[in-house]
């Protein structure tokens, strides 16, 4: 059996495959949503706000849970299987919706299996390769995720085109790819802790050989009191993550300089860059190390930021748009690999966890006013907040994890 596909393990690769067809089914939905909620079920517009926000406040809490339950239970696969499980099926109910209630009562399910999810899918890719691949691995991972999450929007347009507007079809259609996600666990192994392959990937943390095993009974926060540094790291990174606007809004940049027709090119931009680097930068991070990676993408966001902020100008726009995508390559994997590093093993998948959390109130914060700021002063406002949240949160990084930058 070959140890390795594509450059990364086998566990990796199969757990991209599960993010792929997870993706691929669960953008295919949620690229429809709005619309489907806002005309088909005549839900007010607030309300697809509402909907994302309780339910990704929701998710944020439960990564938490699953990561310390996965390290309790010393098992990755079995939360990670139910966690998507739990996703796939809530998009065959959408078939037999009929107001925009029950919608999110299935959304919220839905987020609740990507909390249960997360944490111990991303504490069981630490597990499956040594220190040295960590950043290709998660680049690897984030590349198919994303790739995924760019072909279910074109299927959606496609689908929709051709069977006269038909969601209880699509729906189905993304049930089906769903499946196809779950049915890819089978190649996926759980990582024993006596193994070679465990001794070998224990190295990605602090190293397990040489510190003692902590005894995982309650979710106990006094374990954060013996670890400051990770919670000072994970501190900065939430700073910087009040700054992360959803691209959900930032692409409505493009239909202030031209039509609606731009509005999904952008999204295309942004998702095509993110699945070209990806890798690179993952093998980069192995190279110099994750925290320079983090720092650079940091950097590049505030260029970003300020950059839409001042354009007029669609061809600038689209470069601002390529830099976005770089800068999430430049993170998204790499600060779960910073945590992996920050906590011994036997408490990976709570760092995973407590990180995943984190980020996901951060987001929520920065959608929220973000938001805000944009309807109700303008575009120029909500992206001058975000790189100054963004230069503070470089700052704090930059001190806290002390960071020898390499040229």
């Amino acid at each position: 059996m070959r140890e390795k596909i594509f450059g990364v393990r086998r566990n990796v690769f199969f757990l991209g495959l599960v993010s792929f067809f997870n993706d691929f089914s669960s953008e295919m939905v949620q690229s429809v949503m709005p619309v489907f909620l806002t005309i088909t079920l005549g839900a007010p517009v607030f309300f697809v706000g509402l909907i994302e926000g309780v339910a990704d406040a929701l998710s944020s809490v439960v990564k938490l849970f699953s990561g310390w339950m996965s390290d309790k239970i010393g098992k990755r696969k079995k939360p990670a299987v139910f966690g998507y499980s739990l996703s796939v099926f809530t998009r065959l109910f959408l078939l037999l919706v009929t107001n925009f209630w029950q919608v999110f009562f299935l959304r919220i399910i839905d987020r609740l299996g990507k909390g249960f999810r997360n944490s111990p899918r991303d504490a069981l890719i630490i597990e499956s390769a040594p220190k040295e691949e960590l950043g290709r691995s998660f680049g690897f991972h984030r590349m198919m995720d994303t790739l995924g999450a760019t072909l279910g929007p074109l299927l959606a347009f496609v689908m929709l085109l051709y069977f006269n507007n038909n969601y209880r079809l699509l729906f189905f259609a993304a049930f089906l790819l769903g499946l196809l996600a779950i049915c890819s666990f089978v190649f996926v192994k759980d990582i024993k802790k006596d193994s070679p392959d465990a001794s070998e990937a224990g190295s990605a943390g602090s190293p397990v050989s040489t510190e003692p095993k902590a005894k995982i009974k309650k979710l106990d926060w006094n374990i954060f009191k013996e670890h400051k540094k990770f919670i000072f790291v994970v501190g900065s990174l939430f700073v910087f993550g009040l700054s992360a606007l959803p691209v959900g809004l930032l692409i409505l940049k493009a239909k202030e300089l031209g039509s609606i027709a731009n509005v999904p090119l952008m999204y295309f931009v942004y998702s095509l860059t993110f699945v070209i680097v990806a890798v690179p930068l993952g093998r980069l991070a192995d190279a110099i190390g994750e925290k320079t990676v983090i720092a650079l993408g940091f950097m590049l966001a505030i260029i970003a930021y300020i950059g839409m902020a001042f354009t007029g100008n669609m061809v600038f726009l689209i470069l601002f748009f390529i830099i976005l995508g770089v800068y999430s390559a430049c993170t998204d994997g790499m600060q779960r690999m910073l945590a992996a590093k920050s906590l011994h093993g036997e408490l990976i998948g709570t760092a995973q966890g407590f990180l995943n959390m984190a980020l996901g109130f951060s987001s929520l914060g920065a959608g929220v006013i973000g938001g805000l700021l944009w309807t109700f002063v303008n575009s120029q406002a909500a992206l001058f907040y975000a790189a100054t949240a963004a230069i503070v949160g470089l700052v704090l990084f930059l001190v806290i994890a002390r960071i020898d930058i390499k040229v």
